[in-house]
């Protein structure tokens, strides 16, 4: 399984599974990132923190640690 935070920029992937738990799953929910959603990767910082993304047609930069936790395919 890939995770977010190994996918390239210029790609968008669908999310399969939200790993983490409690209050920090619930953030990245409450962000709109839930099971089945379509994610834009926009770009990749040069070390990797953070990657900014689309969700639901807003943008979001999420932490290196965060996007490990967002399953994809």
């Amino acid at each position: 399984m890939r995770t977010l935070k190994e996918i390239e920029s210029g790609n968008t992937v669908k999310v399969i599974k939200l790993d983490g738990k409690g209050p920090v799953k619930r953030r990245i929910m409450d962000m709109g990132i839930t099971k089945g959603v379509d994610i834009y990767v926009r770009k990749v910082a040069p070390l990797g923190d953070p990657v900014e993304v689309t969700v639901r047609g807003y943008e979001l930069s999420l932490r290196k640690a965060d996007a490990e936790m967002i399953e994809v395919e």
